[in-house]
């Protein structure tokens, strides 16, 4: 049984340099990009693979302590490095989705189609998170470099690598946390609470190649005293400020965040704010009504509380 009992909103901004936050397959594994407003563009799919991810390699859910914790959407190869489908998936659990929910905190959280021999289970997960969007026109620039290997053999020039990357993106989502799902999936507190180290020391820890660079910079979780209420729209409450043009943009101190309206829509409504928990890093600055505030001033009159993990 769940123990979350009201329903919580979560804004997260994490920024990118030199770098690709998500290829996009379909477009030679480019950044994904707004066409028309120029604004980059990252998958909620990619945010719960960047905290699977996370939960696999740093907090024990790689289904080893005795098969209780596990990941249930990872790739798993078998002796002959075929690649696991769904279905041979579910059947590590023998199809059971109460044991899917009892070891896999990834369902409890995002819910899932866990595929059977002659039908599926849909779970609809209580964390829901929108497309995430930079706060900004980006820069794409494309990059050709000489790759290490020849194309083949007898060759005697080594083949060429092309890649693009964005010279710099603040990235905002968006999310819900809602009660009345966690109902169907059992998550906990204790889940949501992994849930927010995954997005932040989940992001700062994916050193790959093309995400190197990422930094989370502000973590809000608006917890409210309803099952039903939120305000919504977080992500376009909140704008960026700069002297620069964005062409000219390259790092977090190049900008700040504008969270006015943000203010204005939790302090109109802090009789339905029980606290906002907050993790905040020091490069970001943060402005309201025009002038530099702190996170102290956000939403005056409610309860808050810093988020600190234990690693």
């Amino acid at each position: 049984m769940t123990d979350l009992t009201n329903k919580s909103e979560l804004l997260f901004l994490y920024d990118i340099k030199d770098a690709n936050p998500n290829g996009d397959p379909l477009d030679e594994n480019k950044p994904r990009i707004d066409e028309e407003t120029g604004q980059n563009i990252v998958t909620d799919v990619r945010l719960k693979r960047t905290i699977r991810d996370y939960l696999f390699a740093c907090k024990g859910y790689n289904g080893k302590n005795d098969n209780k914790d596990d990941i249930f959407v990872r790739e798993i190869a078998d002796d002959e490095g075929k690649i696991q489908d769904g279905k041979a998936r579910a059947r590590d659990f023998d199809g059971d989705e109460d044991t899917v929910l009892e070891r896999c905190i990834d369902i409890r959280l995002f819910g899932a189609t866990i595929p059977k021999e002659k039908d599926s289970i849909t779970l609809t997960g209580p964390v829901q998170f929108k497309m995430g969007r930079s706060l900004h026109p980006v820069v794409m620039k494309h990059i050709q470099g000489t790759g290490a290997f020849a194309s083949k053999a007898g060759a005697k020039q080594a083949t060429f690598r092309e890649e693009d990357i964005l010279y710099y993106s603040l990235i905002a989502f968006h999310g819900i946390i809602n009660p009345t799902a966690a109902k169907e999936s059992n998550a906990s507190k204790e889940d949501v609470k992994l849930l927010l180290e995954g997005m932040w020391e989940g992001t700062k820890n994916l050193i790959s190649r093309s995400k190197f660079g990422q930094m989370p910079r502000l973590l809000l979780k608006v917890n409210y005293n309803s099952p039903l209420f939120f305000i919504g729209d977080f992500d376009r409450l909140i704008t960026y400020k700069s002297d620069m043009p964005f062409e000219r943009l390259r790092d977090a101190r190049d900008l700040a965040v504008d969270i006015s309206r943000l203010n204005t829509a939790l302090e109109a409504k802090a009789d339905r704010i029980s606290s906002i928990e907050y993790i905040i890093d020091s490069s970001l600055e943060l402005y309201a009504d025009g002038k530099k505030v702190g996170i102290s001033d956000l939403g005056k009159g409610i309860q808050k509380n810093e988020i600190v993990f234990e690693l």
